[in-house]
């Protein structure tokens, strides 16, 4: 029978890197198994579960609920490429968690096909979230940041 304690580090491993790829990812619901772990989360007011079986009892299978979430409208990546926050490495990013933007502010640059193009918000208000890293490979679609409406 595995180590308790070991199963438990690596049910937690799995666990952590699910959350950040569901954060950063347009799914809902994501469920992994890998060697004598099982895990499955979901977002949007879903239970986050880690089941691990032999580790623990079922009744005490770890479970997570999750906070509750208020749907902030997002601006959301048109295009699929390379994310940036500034203009060049020396200047200062476009918005920062905090900043008041306006419908049509330019937000950030998104390279895709050796050309920059200026994505602007689509939304009015302070931002609240960042999702999108400079650097970062971004899909179409893709939330870029979170904004709460003035």
């Amino acid at each position: 029978m595995p180590d308790p304690r070991k199963v438990r580090a690596d049910a937690n491993a799995l666990v952590a890197e699910l959350l950040e790829r569901l954060a950063n990812d347009e799914v809902s619901e994501l469920e992994v198994k890998r060697g004598g772990v099982r895990v499955r989360v979901a977002k949007n007011g879903a239970r986050v579960t880690a089941s691990v079986p032999g580790a623990l009892p079922s009744h005490e299978a770890p479970t997570v609920p999750a906070a509750p979430v208020k749907e902030l409208p997002t601006v959301n990546a048109p295009l699929t490429g390379i994310f940036y926050r500034s203009s060049s490495p020396q200047t200062e990013a476009f918005v920062q968690v905090g900043s008041e933007v306006e419908s049509g502010d330019v937000i950030g640059l998104i390279e895709a096909m050796k050309l920059f193009n200026e994505i602007r918000s689509t939304q009015s208000g302070r931002v609240r979230r960042i999702f999108a890293e400079n650097g970062q490979l971004v899909r179409a679609h893709q939330p870029l940041l979170e904004v709460e409406p003035a």
